[in-house]
């Protein structure tokens, strides 16, 4: 009985979503017309076929992935420094947090101000010193690993956090036979530490995976997918296809393989970093 409401809930916001959406992939409908017909597995044939959206899915695992690894990085090297007790120790914490707070949508918009070409700030302090402006939005790849940086100075500060927590779990009287047997910070680190925080390395791979492949905000505020086609990931896809292309069906057919593709990566993920995981 307990279970219902979590069980009521499921069904309504994933299950039946879902299997709506697999139902609309497998039709033409345009998303606003009463009629439609039935096409099989055509969207998703064309889903390989369709250079743009090979593109999508490319920049889609190329962010997802970067993001991901730049993050835990990161994340993980702030938790070590900040694990130590010094004056102002809880005020970085909180700087480093903070991006966190901030929508994904407006950050864009912030970079955005900063790195567009006419008035940009970056533009202008280059310009100071007697240089071009740059567009550094202007090249589709630029403009990808724009995105993906930005993504990953918003967030560390949530891998952080999931790390320190992992961090201050470890009982210190792990690390004193290895003092004593005279072994070094690497070692303890690789031997000991690394080790006991798999539970937080798994938690922080599968987020950080899961926001990666679902990167929207962030291209829509900076780039929009721009210019072409050339830095939209499949999120931003799926928006075109169905708002400004009017293609329901190929859009929800690409909604289902991005849930395909997050499911897969979270199970092989779950079973390569949590495998004999207590």
């Amino acid at each position: 009985m307990m279970s219902i409401p979590a069980v009521a809930l499921i069904t309504v916001f994933v299950f039946i979503p879902l299997v709506s959406g697999i139902r609309i992939s497998l039709t033409d409908w345009n998303g606003f017309s009463q009629s439609w017909s039935y096409v099989g597995f055509k969207n998703y044939l064309n889903l390989f076929t369709d250079s743009r959206i090979v593109h999508a899915i490319k920049n889609t695992f190329y962010v997802g992935l970067g993001d991901t690894m730049l993050q835990n990085i990161f994340g993980l090297a702030y938790a070590l420094l900040l694990n130590h007790s010094f004056r102002g120790r809880s005020v970085i914490r909180a700087i480093i947090y903070l991006p966190v707070m901030v929508s994904s949508l407006i950050m864009g918009y912030i970079w955005f101000f900063i790195v567009q070409y006419d008035n940009g700030a970056l533009n202008d302090i280059i310009m100071l010193f007697g240089h071009d402006p740059v567009d550094w939005l202007g090249s589709g790849t630029r403009a990808v690993n724009f995105i993906m940086v930005i993504t990953s100075m918003q967030f560390v500060g949530q891998a952080m956090v999931i790390y320190l927590a992992g961090l201050q779990g470890i009982p210190k009287e792990m690390y004193e036979a290895p003092m004593i047997d005279g072994a070094g910070t690497m070692q303890t680190f690789f031997r000991i530490t690394l080790p006991m925080l798999r539970a937080s390395i798994l938690t922080n791979v599968i987020l950080k995976l899961i926001g990666g492949l679902q990167m929207y905000d962030l291209v829509v505020a900076l780039t929009n997918g721009g210019p072409g086609f050339s830095s939209h990931t499949i999120s931003t896809m799926i928006n075109y296809l169905y708002f400004d292309a009017q293609n329901a069906g190929y859009s929800a057919a690409l909604g289902v393989f991005l849930f395909i593709i997050i499911m897969v990566s979270t199970i092989t993920v779950n079973k390569i970093i949590g495998r004999d995981d207590k």
